[in-house]
């Protein structure tokens, strides 16, 4: 089973046609939030539509930047995984979209209980099975993945609380475009590639129960 994930799109699906190689033998591909630049319905619809002619399965997650409206809609097209958890070939993988408060007031921002609730059932549909994917748009609170410009923790005490009482095996974040990374929270791997138009993005393969994550570059 190989997965490829990337996320902080913003439209920009371009990177897409330079990963034939690493997508050749793609099982699945996780979207991870931001999909758009603010936007709706539409812009979503043309994005997934890139990535599925790139690997017709597909999950994903909106972000912070993409309307609520995106929420809806990703579940209307069997994808979503805010909330939701699902198993496949045998990886359990569940989710939570959109970002804690920022100072921007941007479309689609959650309180901390409402993140920790998201991901709490989301986790409620897939805890019996393992391994054990978290994909969160933003990065677990005092990591390598949520540092802004001046060095300042952003990321979600909700998240990282999650995978401290959890502890998934790999947790996919994204949000903080200056903070790719990988990184650790006790037996949790954290991984951050960045936005997708400066190329990076990430690999999950799993074998024999075991999920290995790692950074990759366009």
């Amino acid at each position: 089973m190989k997965i490829v994930s990337f996320g902080d799109v913003h439209m920009a699906t371009r990177n897409l046609a330079l990963m034939a190689e690493a997508l050749r033998d793609c099982d699945l591909i996780i979207v991870s939030g931001d999909l758009t630049n603010f936007g709706g319905i539409d812009d979503a619809r043309k994005v997934i539509d890139d990535v599925r002619r790139a690997c017709p399965r597909v999950l994903a997650l909106s972000g912070n930047l993409d309307k609520r409206e995106v929420m809806p809609f990703l579940e209307e097209q069997g994808v979503a995984l805010h909330g939701k958890g699902r198993v496949v070939d045998g990886i359990a993988i569940f989710g939570c979209g959109g970002s804690n408060i920022t100072p921007f007031k941007t479309p689609t921002e959650l309180t901390e209980d409402e993140i920790y609730a998201t991901l709490r059932a989301g986790y409620e549909q897939v805890k019996d099975r393992r391994p054990l994917l978290m994909v969160c748009h933003t990065p677990p609170f005092e990591t390598k993945c949520d540092r802004i410009m001046n060095g300042r923790a952003v990321g979600s005490t909700a998240a990282r609380r999650f995978i401290e009482e959890v502890g998934p095996e790999v947790c996919i974040s994204g949000h903080i475009h200056e903070s790719a990374g990988v990184d650790r929270i006790g037996s949790t791997t954290i991984l951050n590639a960045g936005a997708f138009k400066d190329g990076g993005y990430i690999v999950v393969e799993c074998d024999g129960g075991r999920l290995d994550a790692r950074l990759e570059h366009v």
